[in-house]
């Protein structure tokens, strides 16, 4: 692998050991899908600077693209070296500041109007004692402007979430859209 493809690939994400799958019954089950369910309405409430204080310094957030394969290659349907998305917490907060202090982030200003649906939160343990695995489903609506049609983005969210000082902040994410072709104009919305 050349320096360049080790920049663009992301980073493992750790193992999905089922052994360590944490009941939804759990206390802390909830206190992740609250987690969830708190990040939505900031993002859907426009409340960006917000939801920045709950990404950790050393964040990870990628969208890499889909292509269409066989069933027998469907290990090869995500491609990680090239992507739509491929953020640290850096380049996160540029991207807020762009949208919230300047007025140059014309591709959201005026802003979409979003509504994030969360599902089948699955939650894991994993080897770092205050760090859980999350998959969810994620389906987010979008319309712009004045038009009567709208965008609908199916995704599946692959999680890091890290207790720091005892709150849980998003330390990686990885957003699988379904579509290999996405449909909407551009891509300044958050996941």
């Amino acid at each position: 692998m050349n320096e360049l493809q080790r920049l663009l690939e992301p980073s493992p994400l750790p193992p999905t050991d089922r052994a360590k799958r944490i009941s939804s019954g759990d206390p802390l089950y909830h206190e992740i899908v609250d987690f969830f369910h708190d990040e939505a309405e900031l993002l859907d409430n426009l409340q960006l600077k917000q939801w920045g204080e709950s990404l950790t310094r050393d964040l990870e957030y990628n969208l890499p693209i889909r292509q269409t394969h066989p069933v027998r290659h469907q290990d090869k349907t995500v491609v990680r070296t090239v992507q739509h998305m491929h953020d640290t917490y850096e380049s996160m907060m540029v991207r807020i500041m762009r949208i919230t202090d300047t007025k140059s982030a014309w591709g959201e200003d005026p802003p979409s109007r979003t509504k994030r649906l969360i599902g089948n939160v699955r939650v894991f343990r994993t080897s770092k004692p205050d760090e859980y695995k999350v998959l969810s489903y994620l389906l987010v609506t979008r319309s712009r402007f004045d038009f009567d049609d709208f965008d609908l983005i199916p995704c599946e969210r692959h999680d890091i979430l890290r207790r720091e000082s005892g709150r849980l902040k998003l330390a990686r994410r990885e957003v699988i859209v379904d579509q290999a072709v996405i449909g909407t104009p551009n891509l300044g919305i958050f996941f």
